[in-house]
């Protein structure tokens, strides 16, 4: 039997982006690298999976028009963004919108380990580039997230599911405070450079107490999650599909991937 694909919507992410935002400017600078802000600048642009509208933000300061789509979240990325006239939101499955026309930029940053089957989405997302146009990606992996996969995520689905987003989110909070301690002393050395999610952590330091919560947050609301391969990438960004030197695989602190390449005429 395929994979069924969902046309209602997931209420996790609208309560997750009704509390949260994502707003960390360097952030998404990372997660698009070696793309820049610059590269939208004056095209038409395609957001696949906009959650609350924060990088539909960023980039529809520079783009000539931004198409966001979302099945979750689109009112509140709407609202969030009334005042830019070049943003247009569609509600939609990105494994399955089928949209009149392709984009210069297709973009999705942090969304397609979180649908239902992310090689159906990829598809979908390719289909959307123009030839000639540039794909960004911006996915968990499964190198490097050895702990959320095997215990994190058995946990979610055995005792967290369930629960309520309120409780959820105390639960969030107590981990995050819990885990300022040890990031500030024992991650802080290079001497433990080998322990998990060190990289990552690095980040942690550079963020909000807020922000540092909606990650925890994050990994125990989504309704699911997949962790993407290296051989997955590299079957995604093939030189059969995307111009040889344009391609960029890149492990980001070690615990997801960013993807990048421009579309073969």
């Amino acid at each position: 039997m395929g994979t069924k694909f969902r046309k209602t919507e997931q209420n996790e992410w609208y309560e997750q982006w009704s509390i949260f935002d994502n707003k960390d400017l360097f952030l998404f600078e990372d997660w698009i690298f070696p793309a820049t802000i610059e590269d939208f600048r004056d095209k038409t642009v395609l957001e696949c999976g906009c959650g609350g509208g924060d990088h539909t933000a960023i980039v529809g300061q520079v783009a000539k028009s931004v198409t966001a789509v979302d099945l979750n979240t689109i009112e509140l990325a709407r609202e969030r963004n009334r005042k830019l006239d070049n943003v247009t939101f569609l509600k939609a499955d990105i494994a399955t919108m089928a949209l009149s026309e392709q984009f210069d930029v297709v973009f999705c940053i942090g969304v397609i380990h979180h649908t239902d089957d992310p090689e159906k989405t990829f598809q979908s997302i390719y289909q959307h580039c123009k030839p000639g146009g540039k794909i960004i990606i911006w996915t968990y992996s499964a190198e490097g997230n050895e702990l959320v996969r095997f215990i994190v995520e058995p946990i979610r689905k055995i005792l967290l599911k369930n629960l309520s987003r309120k409780i959820l989110l105390y639960i969030s909070r107590a981990i995050t405070i819990a885990l300022y301690p040890v990031i500030y002393t024992v991650y802080i050395t290079e001497l433990f450079s080998f322990l998990p999610y060190f990289d990552y952590f690095r980040n942690f330091r550079k963020m909000t107490f807020k922000r540092n919560v909606s990650n925890v947050f994050d990994k125990l609301n989504a309704p699911q999650t997949h962790f993407i391969t290296f051989e997955k990438c590299k079957a995604w960004f093939n030189e059969a599909r995307f111009v040889q030197q344009s391609i960029s695989i890149r492990k980001y602190v070690n615990v997801s991937w960013c993807l990048s390449g421009v579309k073969k005429q």
